[in-house]
């Protein structure tokens, strides 16, 4: 029997499972979506039960799996009691943005630059620190817990590891979105636990990405979704880059061993792995509404199937002076301006559902080629780019998109390149392969020339747009 392992992607709407085996063969197992909890404008939140239940029914899917994979959703964060295992409040989302005023204070106190320096990252309710803080000022049990050392509190991933195979312990990826960890010494700063008052006793010690934890199925890999989808795309190489569009659009560049990125100028330096004593950077950039901002156009009734509209005829809506800013959550790469709003501009009386369908689609190319041009000024991205994600499947987005960068876009055939990438790792972490000897990945289901790319002129015509709604939440 060809040995095989398990990858489980607990992403912000499901948790799936897939096996991969060693000769190659890759699978969907099962999928189990959770509820998305809105308690106030804002704010967004899951329950860490339901999260915990529905990796359980993953697991007992695996069958004769020799280990398994976990990615996890990154910023999201959780506390718990220790001794009960109980979570004392719900998952905070990685799209909450409760803690805003936290975070200007922050600015505000000129704190910044030091988040910049030593964790890479800009001040922003996107990443964990601050949601950690919100815990332990807001849930009264968290302080009582936190006086008596009976206080977990950590990512998302740390509670699950714990629950489900007894340790507690994060993976030095999803550390590194935290705020709180050094990126150099991928060790959590004291400084940094202090600027955000999280005490560092309290947060779980920061494993590599491939390790071995309990015996029921041990685990053997464990990172961030956007960075096994990375892997899942076969990235090895400096300059090689991929987008996921899922709820958000992540792009992320390999740039080898060596950390890249300007965030003063909104590109984030990251983490992209950690293999044995081999540290592999990345470089970020991130748009937070993608398929959110399809799904919420569909909610409001303006199209019933996502087969409906794959196809578009005549000009672009861009060309005809119709455009839409998806900053429904504000705007994250180059910006980080969680002020802005999403917004239509150039509507008139002929202005028609379909059109403006076709401008949220638009514009989240739009959006994605901003982050893009970014992060080629700080490393000359490789000439294709792989896509994928629900949106990767629509044809009209692959072509605008194509265009919007001025780049040749390959559509893997894989269904799921983030339960790729986390079931290709546990195959290195389960001593299956190594990096440079896993499974051929296969070839790519579509490959999109841009027949031309976009004029300048109307590439500035977005970025004129988007001008407009910064800081309208401000107002």
């Amino acid at each position: 029997m060809i040995p095989s392992v398990i990858g489980i992607d607990q992403g912000t709407t499901a948790t799936k499972a897939f096996r991969l085996a060693a000769s190659g063969q890759f699978e969907h197992l099962c999928s189990f979506e959770h509820r998305q909890i809105y308690p106030h404008p804002g704010w967004v939140e899951h329950d860490p039960r339901e999260l915990l239940a529905n990796i359980e029914r993953c697991l007992e899917s695996a069958g004769g799996a020799v280990g398994a994979g976990l990615a996890n959703q990154g910023e999201t964060v959780i506390a718990w009691n220790a001794d009960t295992g109980e979570p004392i409040y719900n998952a905070i989302v990685w799209q909450d943005n409760r803690t805003q005023a936290c975070i200007e204070r922050l600015k505000a106190e000129g704190t910044e630059q030091l988040t910049i320096e030593r964790a890479g990252l800009p001040l922003d309710p996107y990443f964990s620190a601050s949601k950690l803080r919100w815990i332990l000022d807001q849930v009264p049990e968290a302080a009582a817990l936190a006086r008596h050392h009976k206080l977990r509190l950590g990512t998302s991933d740390a509670f699950f590891l714990d629950r489900l195979w007894g340790e507690y312990a994060t993976d030095v990826v999803t550390a590194s979105r935290t705020s709180l960890m050094n990126l150099s010494t991928g060790e959590w700063d004291s400084d940094l636990c202090k600027l955000f008052g999280v005490p560092m006793e309290l947060l779980p010690p920061i494993r590599l990405t491939i390790g071995q934890f309990g015996n029921r199925i041990p685990l053997v890999a464990g990172i961030v979704d956007q960075q096994a989808a990375l892997f899942g795309h076969g990235c090895l190489d400096p300059g090689q880059t991929k987008i996921t569009f899922g709820t958000g659009a992540f792009a992320l560049a390999l740039t080898g061993a060596q950390r890249l990125g300007a965030p003063q100028r909104g590109i984030l330096p990251t983490l992209a792995w950690r293999l044995g004593t081999q540290t592999t950077y990345a470089i970020d950039g991130g748009v937070y509404n993608a398929s959110s901002a399809l799904d919420w156009t569909k909610r409001l009734g303006l199209f019933e199937d996502y087969d409906d509209i794959s196809d578009f005829d005549g000009p672009s809506a861009l060309e005809r002076g119709l455009v839409f800013v998806p900053a429904l959550s504000g705007l994250a790469c180059p910006y980080w301006d969680r002020s802005a709003a999403g917004m239509w501009l150039g509507m008139g009386l002929e202005t028609e559902r379909r059109d403006l369908v076709r401008t949220v689609i638009e514009g989240v190319a739009l959006r994605s080629a901003q982050a893009v041009a970014a992060m080629n000024k700080c490393l000359p991205l490789a000439g294709t780019i792989s896509i994928d994600g629900g949106m990767s499947r629509n044809r009209y987005f692959g072509k605008f998109l194509a265009s919007a960068l001025g780049r040749t876009i390959t559509v893997p055939s894989a269904p799921d390149l983030t339960g790729l990438g986390i079931c290709r790792l546990a195959l290195i972490g389960a001593g299956l392969a190594d990096a440079r000897s896993l499974p051929e990945l296969p070839a790519p289901e579509r490959t999109i020339v841009p027949d031309m790319p976009l004029d300048h002129a109307l590439l500035a015509r977005f970025d004129d747009a988007v001008s407009r709604v910064r800081g309208w939440r401000g107002i």
